[in-house]
């Protein structure tokens, strides 16, 4: 079952945020942590669900980060700058990433576009949420574990989504966090994004595949219980396949990246039109995984 609704996952996680972004909260006996940092338009509704279920604001003394995009950090500098003693965690490549202009700029002029795409840009009037230099944090690496009052969170790391990211899985609750290294519920279907390198997004898929899994808690689109949640990871693969497959098919036919790319993107929003990225950003996700679909198929891998 597919739940796209803020609130309680069970005795120890929250699902907060809205339905196309969202990040969770594990409670502790002692302190929270969030996992994912979702967007930036979020901290209004955030703040809002803090007060309206009774969370702790102060409990909270951790932040993970799964990946660095935009859409996956947007609150984290202005918990981090709110509670200086926060302690946000991330791969190394992700900090490397955070440290580059060029990211902060891209991460930045991206947040806003989606913000003004979903007329939420009035959360910019707060000049403490973008991103900057005065962030840093902590490495976390493949089978790292973070202790958030008795609660045992491991790392895997799933590169091919992107080349920083990681997984969280807490093993006592059955509860898979995969950001978008995993598949995104989305709609009735399932939207795989193997953006950096498309055969490594089904390496890592493969990786999550033996973990049991109660809850398959999406950065997008919500999280899944149930028997659907058992078996997401195993469907993931598929659809994994089955768009290659498209991506594989359109290139050949077209012999271009930029066209194939455009073809599949337009395909896309006919299909989806209410997709939270917008169409350009999509466009240059599109590229990044057919420039690896091509260069496999040109046998320059």
């Amino acid at each position: 079952m597919r739940i796209r609704c803020p609130g309680k996952v069970n005795e120890r996680i929250w699902f907060l945020g809205r339905e196309e972004s969202g990040v969770y909260l594990i409670e502790g006996d002692d302190e929270s942590m969030i996992i994912s940092g979702g967007m930036s338009y979020l901290i209004p509704d955030l703040l809002l669900q803090f007060k309206t279920f009774g969370i702790d604001e102060e409990r909270i003394k951790k932040i993970l980060i799964l990946h660095s995009h935009f859409d996956h950090i947007g609150i984290i500098p202005f918990f981090k700058r709110r509670h200086p003693e926060i302690e946000i965690y991330g791969s190394e490549r992700a900090w490397e990433i955070l440290r580059m202009e060029k990211a902060i700029v891209t991460i930045n002029e991206f947040s806003r576009k989606v913000a003004q795409r979903l007329g939420r840009e009035e959360v910019y009037s707060n000049d403490e949420i973008e991103w900057g230099f005065d962030i840093e944090g902590k490495v976390v690496r493949e089978g790292s574990d973070i202790h958030v009052g008795g609660v045992k969170v491991s790392i895997l790391e799933i590169p091919g989504h992107s080349s920083c990211c990681i997984a969280a899985y807490l093993p006592e609750l059955k509860a898979l966090f995969p950001t978008d290294g995993g598949g995104i519920p989305f709609n009735q279907t399932i939207v795989t994004s193997g953006n950096s390198n498309y055969t490594k997004y089904q390496e890592s898929l493969e990786k999550l595949k033996p973990l049991e899994v109660e809850y398959y808690c999406a950065d997008h689109y919500g999280y899944v219980t149930g028997e659907e949640a058992k078996e997401f990871i195993s469907k993931t693969i598929e659809m994994a396949k089955i768009n290659r497959k498209r991506m594989e098919d359109v290139y050949r036919s077209t012999g271009d990246v930029d066209l194939a790319a455009k073809r599949l993107v337009e395909a896309f929003y006919h299909a989806y039109p209410s997709y939270f990225l917008s169409p350009e950003i999509y466009l240059d996700v599109y590229r990044q995984m057919i420039r690896h679909i091509a260069s496999a198929l040109d046998g320059k891998l």
